[in-house]
């Protein structure tokens, strides 16, 4: 039945209790020129008129009037009077007005209207004096007229409805209709409305809006729940977004960031379509943008509802499980794309689709690289053993997995593209990466044998961080160091970009030579290995063609001490084969690096070339 009936008793008893009419008797009451004729005649109508009676409801709203209906909504504001007997309840005519606008407004049509839209800012008023039972009807009046018009969306925006939408939509009651009724509408504003402008100049009201619908996408386990997480994966990555971000960073709470936290694992750990588990690391990438890489560990349970508790690493391990997955899934696609499907595809903007879901991917397993690394440099607890180690296999197997595209580049001769930068983006971000260098090492190694992966590592300026590796892991374990360790890696892999120096130029501060310059004379004069020696002399002598025996020495950080041990390293690498040192394949090769290098820079460091010519 019409639903607005029960607002109908500020009408006099006598008319209640006439007999029943036919809708013809009802019409005529309500073309009637008394207000009193036109609600007897609104009464007797619900009683035979059925919500999806359109052609009824047409006819009814056309013999009522729109002048009726904005006296009776101005009456109910208190800006007139409507029955000549000078019956004045406002709060009863402000609620009927409401609802008969929402009840009429279902007929596409009359919400089309400019009768209609004419309404927009009164309702606005109703709102905004908070004292309407019928805020449900406001909202979905406002819905109904707003709907598929990008005048009236640019209206509701810019007549102040955002606002009043984000100063209260954290009021409303979750799971409600109303609920529904707001995520409809913001659906509508941000889809339809010019993102630059609504990200820009409304950058505050956006943010009030991201923090209600972050609740509801976490206490809500319907279809308003992927609603909501449709809406936060369109607001927070969209490219206009930065001030809707800078927003929701100052806000001294950071609930709403936790709201999507538990709403993020529940997409990740349930069966849900492949397309939501994307959405919801989206939005996961777009958070830790916001607050930092910590948010991957927090609390997994809601203020004030009893739930099971829920481990505090659940959130880190499942997005870097599905940041797998998405991986694999994503670069499989590409290859075929790439390098197997027909060339006509790749005109597709599939392949550019998947290439920024990439990115994505990428840099949630980067912000895990980086989060452990702190916490492993802080020596703080806040990851046990157990999930570190269950951590560093899923990074394990995601780089894996990366090498295995970088290998099938290699064969299909891809020398570039943005797929193949994203794939080792990981590395050289990070300001103090010790942990997370040690852990790409193998696949550093690995990529800069190839020109292309050293052009990588140059490009991202990786060669530094490896450099800062180096000397940390010698400082801490160089006197233990065996073949194939740590080490061995963090110097095949600087030796390898060194050596292609010609084909990718690379360089480094002065600070970094000496500073590694003195770690390897260090390691070499505590260790009596050879190989120790050879390693050592080598990349001394590559890293010698950045400098000379005179910058050196005016280098705060290097003394005579350190030239002399630097000298004292050439003697024993070049002279090790006339006191009859039987050197290994590898050793040999090592021995002619450090010849060839002796032979470009020897003239600039007189020092050396005397130690050795002894």
């Amino acid at each position: 039945m019409f639903p607005f009936f029960r607002h109908l008793h500020v009408i006099s008893p006598a008319l209640m209790s006439q007999p029943p009419v036919g809708l013809n008797d009802c019409l005529k009451l309500l073309k009637g020129e008394r207000d009193e004729q036109k609600l007897a005649g609104l009464l007797l109508v619900t009683k035979f008129i059925n919500n999806d009676d359109v052609s009824s409801i047409s006819v009814i709203y056309d013999a009522v009037g729109d002048v009726f209906l904005t006296r009776l909504l101005n009456t109910g504001l208190g800006k007139g009077k409507l029955l000549k007997s000078g019956l004045d309840n406002r709060d009863a005519y402000l609620q009927l007005a409401v609802t008969l606008l929402a009840s009429f407004c279902r007929v596409p049509s009359i919400a089309a209207s400019n009768e209609m839209f004419s309404k927009l800012n009164l309702i606005f008023e109703v709102l905004s004096r908070g004292v309407c039972s019928c805020v449900e009807e406001c909202w979905e009046f406002l819905l109904l007229v707003v709907n598929g018009n990008n005048d009236r969306i640019r209206a509701f925006v810019e007549n102040g409805g955002l606002s009043l939408l984000g100063s209260r939509i954290e009021m409303f009651e979750d799971g409600s209709r109303v609920i529904e009724i707001v995520m409809r509408l913001v659906e509508l504003v941000v889809s339809d409305y010019d993102a630059e402008v609504l990200f820009g100049k409304y950058a505050s009201e956006v943010a009030m809006i991201v923090v209600g619908v972050a609740r509801q996408f976490a206490v809500l386990h319907n279809n308003v729940k992927f609603e909501a997480l449709h809406l936060l994966s369109a607001i927070l990555s969209s490219r206009y977004g930065g001030d809707v971000c800078d927003v929701l960073r100052a806000r001294e709470s950071g609930v709403w960031a936790d709201y999507v936290r538990v709403g993020v694992v529940a997409i990740l750990q349930n069966r849900v379509a492949p397309a939501e588990k994307l959405h919801a690391l989206i939005v996961a990438e777009a958070v830790v943008g916001i607050v930092g890489k910590e948010w991957f560990f927090g609390p997994m349970n809601l203020p004030g509802v009893e739930e099971a508790v829920v481990p505090g690493d659940r959130c880190v391990l499942l997005v870097l499980e599905s940041s797998r997955i998405e991986i694999a899934v994503l670069l499989n696609d590409l290859a075929y794309l790439k390098f197997e499907a027909s060339k006509s595809s790749l005109g597709d903007n599939n392949v550019v689709s998947k290439e920024r879901n990439l990115c994505v991917a990428f840099s949630l397993v980067e912000n895990i690289v980086k989060m452990i690394a702190s916490v492993a440099e802080d020596e703080g607890g806040v990851i046990s053993e157990s999930t570190f180690i269950k951590i560093i296999n899923g990074l394990n197997e995601t780089t894996g997995v990366i090498l295995e595209y970088i290998q099938d580049a290699k064969v299909h001769g891809q020398r570039k593209g943005d797929d193949l930068l994203a794939s080792v983006r990981v590395i050289g971000n990070e300001q103090s990466p010790f942990q997370s260098i040690c852990f790409l090492l193998p696949m550093l190694c690995q990529i800069t044998m190839e020109v292309d992966g050293c052009r990588v590592v140059a490009f991202s300026g990786a060669q530094k961080a490896i450099v800062s590796c180096l000397i940390k892991l010698i400082s801490l374990n160089g006197d233990k160091a065996k073949d194939g360790s740590l080490i061995y890696l963090a110097c095949d892999t600087l030796m390898n970009v060194l050596l292609k120096k010609v084909e990718v130029p690379i360089s480094f501060d002065g600070a970094d030579v000496v500073e590694l310059l003195a770690t390897l004379v260090y390691w070499s004069e505590n260790s009596s290995h050879h190989s120790v020696v050879m390693m050592a002399a080598t990349i001394s002598s590559l890293i010698l063609d950045f400098t000379s025996e005179d910058a050196l020495r005016h280098h705060p950080g290097f003394d005579d001490g350190k030239l002399a041990g630097l000298c004292q390293l050439f003697k024993r690498s070049m002279t090790a084969s006339s006191e009859g040192v039987l050197y290994e394949e590898a050793e040999a090769d090592l021995y002619e690096i450090v010849i060839s290098g002796y032979s470009r820079w020897s003239e600039r460091f007189p020092c050396i070339k005397v130690a050795v010519g002894k």
